[in-house]
């Protein structure tokens, strides 16, 4: 067999490994490992006295992945955006959070509902972690909701849905995660998710007071805030505004000139801005301890992703799977245009049945490639490009949107992880509950893609300011 023929073959094992129930990265690495020894025994013809040659070098391809990968100095952001934010939250930030967002948004219909939303965006700007903001906020926000009369399907899907915020609004662990792969500068990748972010925000709380206008007792305003209980409930909420502009001046320098520092050593700052800001708030060392064992957990779960998908990635360069399906790619007679709203609904059908990071890491070495050749190529100009923008540019803008359809993901059934976390940590709801409770969220993502695709200037004003 040719190796693309070996390529597709080995993929569609893995993927039938993972429709199996098998983890992510033990089927991509299963999968790749199976893979190398394929090509190189193919090399040697078959030849059953030179199989044990081929696997000792496969075992050798793969064993330098994960530490000639994993020891890059971006992916250090992953452990720091982190511990942000369950040091936040161990350090009573979100509540506080919550707190002043209700008193000041809690009086438009649907307004609770609405504050969570913003809150949870809130959140987002200090945690790099989709699945801790819902938990946090699962804790918080459904018993207010549940009090003045929500229904609690819908309560558990504004706090899955707005747990989602977390990908797109930096610090993201996946926005750092893709631009590892498709090695782009990962500040201005940062960057370009804050308006989209919040822009994602703003369609949710619209649809929320929608619906509370549509239907009767949906979502009752909650009024008798007065303006000194809102100006009162600002300060405590402060110190999440203090961490994100300490952050965005190590990215990007408002004042002009060079960039203060880089994003690690942003993301470091911050976490001891952060770390510092919980002791004076009284945190204790049970607190510390919990926040530090829950950040070790997140992480090591990422980066096993990351060392069992590289494996499989580095077989797909042998096999030249990547190259070919961009050939194809280009060759398809549909408008490019077409061509890529495909590949976005082809991830919300992939994410149905795998994490969003490791979907992300399987299918961006084929098909970043693939969409950028669509453009011109890497190093096209903006006055040439099928797109309208240069080739650094459309990597952002694709990157913005593949991380919005991660978001999407992770509330899509039957594996939507907030979904499960949120049922998880409420013993009132079961996971179908939650399930119900996201689906009119599926249509404000809807509107929020289709609008990122078709104004891309959302997702590249603020990058191209720098």
């Amino acid at each position: 067999m040719e190796p693309i023929e070996i390529g597709l073959v080995v993929t569609c094992g893995m993927l039938l490994f993972v429709v199996l129930g098998m983890r992510v990265a033990f089927a991509a690495g299963l999968a790749g490992m199976i893979g190398l020894i394929w090509i190189f025994w193919a090399k040697f013809g078959y030849d059953p006295a030179r199989f044990g040659k081929a696997l000792t070098i496969a075992a050798k391809t793969a064993g330098q992945v994960p530490h000639s990968k994993i020891s890059s100095q971006a992916l250090s952001l992953i452990p720091t955006f982190i511990l942000i934010g369950y040091l936040a939250y161990y350090a009573g930030f979100t509540r506080a959070l919550f707190e002043a967002a209700k008193r000041w948004l809690a009086w438009v219909p649907g307004g609770l509902a609405v504050s969570t939303v913003f809150a949870t965006a809130g959140f987002a700007a200090v945690s790099g972690a989709s699945v801790a903001t819902s938990a946090v906020f699962a804790r918080i926000a459904i018993p207010e909701m549940l009090k003045i009369g929500y229904d609690k399907r819908f309560a558990a899907g504004v706090v899955a849905a707005g747990g989602t915020l977390a990908s797109l609004i930096p610090p993201s662990a996946i926005l750092v995660i893709y631009a590892i792969i498709v090695e782009q500068d990962v500040g201005k990748l940062l960057l370009a998710g804050f308006i989209p972010g919040a822009f994602s925000a703003l369609i949710y709380g619209l649809l929320i007071i929608g619906l509370a206008l549509t239907i009767k007792g949906f979502g009752p305003p909650v009024s008798g805030f007065t303006w000194k209980e809102r100006f009162v409930a600002l300060p405590p909420a402060l110190p999440i505004l203090f961490v994100v502009v300490t952050i965005i001046f190590f990215v990007y320098n408002p004042f002009g000139g060079d960039a203060w520092g880089t994003p690690t050593e942003g993301g470091a700052i911050g976490a001891f801005v952060v770390f510092l800001m919980a002791m004076y708030r009284g945190m204790r060392w049970a607190q510390l301890k919990d926040a530090l064992l829950e950040t070790a957990k997140l992480s090591v779960m990422i980066f096993t992703i990351i060392w069992g998908v590289l494996i499989y990635v580095r077989f797909l360069g042998f096999a030249n799977l990547p190259s070919a399906f961009s050939d194809w790619i280009t060759s398809l007679t549909m408008s490019p245009m077409m061509i890529l709203v495909c590949i976005l609904l082809a991830y919300a059908v992939l994410g149905m049945f795998m994490d969003a990071i490791g979907m992300l890491l399987l299918t961006l070495p084929v098909v970043y490639p693939a969409v950028m050749a669509l453009n011109g190529g890497e190093a096209v100009s903006a006055a040439e490009s099928t797109f309208g923008m240069s080739g650094p540019m459309c990597a952002i803008w694709f990157g913005i949107l593949v991380v919005k359809m991660a978001e999407f993901c992770l509330i899509t059934p039957p594996i939507g992880l907030n979904c499960f976390v949120v049922a998880g940590v409420r013993d009132d709801l079961s996971v179908q509950d939650v399930f119900k409770g996201v689906t009119p969220f599926f249509i404000a993502d809807g509107i929020t893609i289709a609008l990122l695709v078709t104004f891309p200037s959302i997702v590249l004003w603020l990058p191209s300011q720098v």
